[in-house]
């Protein structure tokens, strides 16, 4: 099958498309013909050397793939062959062929397509975990989700205003904006021109919101603090911003807060497997609904990935990026 290799840690020019051999398929996996692939900020940081795949795992790019399930593994029963899914993976998504464990694999939600899937598990379970499972979001309450336009952010918007919270999204254009507010989003900062902080505060009465979900890190953790109302939550997916600051924990203490951290990658099998269980019961019935949609900026070839790459990292795009081995324009 044809995959995309890193042939040296680097830029986007690294990425080379090449033959290889095709995944070993174990016991309780499925192997899944790829008809979509999608792009997340963890392959341009792995493809940069820095971000190497759990043991054991495929040391292919691509945590979430969509496509047709093309062989099953002795013990696996809920999937049957040609059976059209999505899933979220350890790696190995920019290829033709995939194999994963049945327990991270989910049905295409129907009104959604087989490619257009591709965008959805890597979203949903990040979301869904963080935000959810361990933030407790809950209907009335406040929630600010930074870089709105993201993929994660186009998504988080969305699926909080279906389980009622008020939303607050920071994205750096207008442009950016109007996407986030035609999607749902209550409040829109713009943090290239605006103090978010200070419009938090302002649109919330002084109170600040109850949850943040944050890729940014080190240089906004004192403003997300500051933000946070009282018993706030707030949980960081990423260090875009650094990892290392200086924490006052007086701040943290005196409002009671709660800061937590996690990524999906490197979770056990049977957590993900926990995590994609509650996505399929929670998420899907708002995807089938109607009243979230997968957001998506641009198709390209496998063949692409380095220029796909090159999009990712210039921050243009809006939502999802997919790679797509078969593409016919």
């Amino acid at each position: 099958m044809k995959a995309i290799v890193i042939s040296s840690p680097g830029g986007p020019e690294v990425l080379q498309l090449q033959e290889v051999d095709e995944p070993e398929l174990k016991d309780d996996e499925v192997l899944i013909k790829v008809e979509a692939s999608g792009l997340n900020q963890a392959d341009t940081v792995q493809r940069s050397g820095a971000y190497p795949p759990p043991k054991g795992a495929s040391h292919y790019l691509g945590v979430e793939c969509s496509g047709t399930i093309q062989a099953l593994g002795k013990s696996v029963s809920r999937w049957k062959i040609g059976d059209q899914v999505c899933a979220l993976l350890s790696g190995g998504g920019y290829a033709e062929k995939v194999a994963v464990p049945d327990g991270q694999v989910l049905p295409i939600p129907p009104g959604v397509s087989v490619k257009d899937a591709g965008s959805l598990p890597e979203v949903a379970c990040t979301v869904w975990s963080t935000v959810f499972m361990m933030s407790q979001l809950s209907a009335g309450e406040t929630f600010l989700v930074h870089g709105g336009s993201s993929g994660i952010g186009t998504f988080a918007i969305q699926i909080a205003k279906y389980y009622g919270a008020r939303v607050f999204v920071t994205a750096g254009s207008e442009k950016k904006l109007a996407v986030c507010k035609d999607l749902g989003a209550d409040v829109c900062i713009n943090y290239k021109t605006e103090d978010f902080v200070k419009r938090v505060k302002e649109d919330t009465g002084g109170k600040g919101v109850d949850v943040i979900l944050d890729h940014i890190g080190a240089s906004y953790f004192k403003q997300n603090i500051e933000s946070l109302n009282f018993d706030g939550r707030l949980f960081i997916i990423g260090t875009m911003g650094g990892s290392v600051t200086k924490v006052d924990l007086r701040a943290l203490l005196s409002k009671r807060l709660t800061v937590q951290l996690a990524g999906l990658r490197y979770r056990s099998p049977e957590n993900k497997a926990v995590i994609v269980s509650e996505v399929e019961k929670n998420v899907w019935p708002a995807i089938v609904a109607g009243r979230v949609k997968p957001v998506i900026y641009k198709y390209f070839p496998l063949s692409d990935a380095a220029e796909a790459h090159q999009l990712m990292e210039n921050s243009s795009h809006i939502g999802k990026i997919l790679l797509v081995p078969q593409f016919s324009g």
